[in-house]
C-alpha cells in the first residue's frame, strides 16, 4: 500500500513538470512566423491590398490592408485574444468592396516586430496610442473603428479619447468598461483572467501538448487557415507571454483598463447570449445606455464569444449597415 501511495504521489508531483516540459518542447525556435512577417513588403505608395508591414514609432506592425487605393472612409479593425488580424478577413473584404479603406493590424505583442519585453509595455494608454499611430501611418485623419474582445476594450478607450478622429465605433462581445460591475464585488474577477495574469502558469497551460487546449477548444469553430496562423504565432518563444501581458498590465481590482469615458460617436454593440464571459448579463446590458451618449444600437445573437465565426453573415450585415449609416 505504501509503495502505491508513493507512486501516486510521485506521479502527481511529476505532472506539472511534464506539462511545463511539453509546452517548452513544442515551441518553434526557428521563428518561422517572425521570418515570414519580416519578409513582407512595407506599406508604401501604390500598396492597396494584402499583407504588409507598417512602420510606427520604431515598431513594425504586421497588417492586412484592403482598398487603400480608393478615396473612401478609413476603417481600422482591432482583434482580441488569442487571435490576430486574420479573424477580420470576411469583414476586410466586404468593407473594401463597399469602398472603405481598411486596415487590420496585429497589435502590440502579436506582431513579431512590435513585441517589446516587460508588462509595462502593454498598458492601455500605449495600446490606444498604437491605434492612432497606425492611423497616422496609413493616412487616416478620421476613421471608423471596430474591435473584438481585447480589441473592443482598447476601442472603447480610443473612441472616448478622440471624438473628432473616430467617426463611429462598433464593439463585438465587450460592453463599455464602465458598464462592467466592480471586479472586486461578487461575482469576482473571472477565473480565467486570474490564471492569465499569473506569469508562467498561463503559458504552461495554454502551451501544453503543442497548444492542445487552444487548438482543440478555443479554436474549434474557426477556419483551418486561421488556426494555422494562430498556432504559428503562439508557437514562438515569447509570443504567448506578450499577448498575456495585456491581462497583466492592469489590475482587475482597479476597475476598467484605462480611463474610459462615455462615448459620443454612433455605437453598435453586438454580443452573444451564449458567451461564457463575465460581461453578458442583464445587469451589464441595462448599464450600457449611461455610457453611450450618441446613437446606439445593441444586437444580441444566439452565439458565443466568437461572433464572426458563429454568425458571420448576421454580424457582417449589422456591421455594414452601421458603417453605411455613419459613412
Amino acid at each position: 500500500m505504501r509503495i502505491i501511495l508513493i507512486v501516486i504521489l510521485g506521479a502527481l508531483l511529476a505532472l506539472p513538470c511534464l506539462i511545463w516540459l511539453s509546452a517548452r518542447m513544442t515551441l518553434d525556435r526557428s521563428l518561422s512566423h517572425t521570418r515570414a512577417s519580416g519578409a513582407l513588403p512595407y506599406l508604401g505608395p501604390g500598396t492597396s491590398n494584402g499583407l504588409v508591414q507598417i512602420e510606427v514609432s520604431g515598431f513594425s506592425f504586421r497588417a492586412r490592408v484592403a482598398g487603400l487605393d480608393g478615396d473612401g472612409p478609413g476603417l481600422i479593425l482591432l482583434h482580441g485574444f488569442p487571435e490576430s488580424s486574420i479573424m477580420w478577413t470576411p469583414l476586410l473584404e466586404r468593407a473594401a468592396d463597399a469602398g472603405f479603406r481598411v486596415v487590420a493590424f496585429d497589435q502590440r505583442g502579436y506582431s513579431p516586430g512590435a513585441r517589446p519585453a516587460g508588462v509595462d509595455q502593454y498598458t492601455p494608454d500605449l495600446l490606444v496610442g498604437d491605434v492612432f499611430a497606425v492611423a497616422d501611418a496609413v493616412g487616416f485623419g478620421e476613421f471608423h473603428l471596430i474591435g473584438h474582445d481585447w480589441g473592443s476594450l482598447i476601442g472603447w478607450a480610443a473612441a472616448s479619447q478622440d471624438t473628432t478622429r473616430v467617426l463611429s465605433w462598433a464593439s463585438l462581445a465587450i460592453p463599455h468598461p464602465g458598464a462592467i460591475p466592480d471586479p472586486a464585488a461578487p461575482p469576482s474577477t473571472p477565473t480565467y483572467v486570474k490564471v492569465f495574469r499569473r506569469p508562467g502558469v498561463a503559458e504552461t497551460i495554454l502551451g501544453a501538448g503543442g497548444r492542445w487546449f487552444m487548438k482543440t477548444l478555443m479554436y474549434s469553430t474557426m477556419p483551418a487557415a486561421h488556426v494555422a496562423e494562430y498556432d504559428a504565432l503562439y508557437a514562438e518563444p515569447g509570443a504567448l507571454t506578450a499577448a498575456l501581458n495585456w491581462y497583466r498590465a492592469f489590475d482587475p481590482a482597479s476597475g476598467a483598463p484605462g480611463d474610459v469615458q462615455p462615448v459620443e460617436q454612433p455605437v453598435l454593440y453586438i454580443y452573444g447570449r451564449k458567451d461564457i464571459g463575465a460581461f453578458v448579463n442583464e445587469d451589464v446590458q441595462s448599464r450600457m445606455p449611461a455610457f453611450v451618449e450618441g446613437p446606439f444600437e445593441t444586437v444580441g445573437l444566439d452565439a458565443g464569444h466568437w461572433l464572426i465565426q458563429d454568425e458571420e453573415e448576421i454580424v457582417l450585415g449589422h456591421v455594414m449597415k452601421h458603417l453605411e449609416r455613419n459613412r
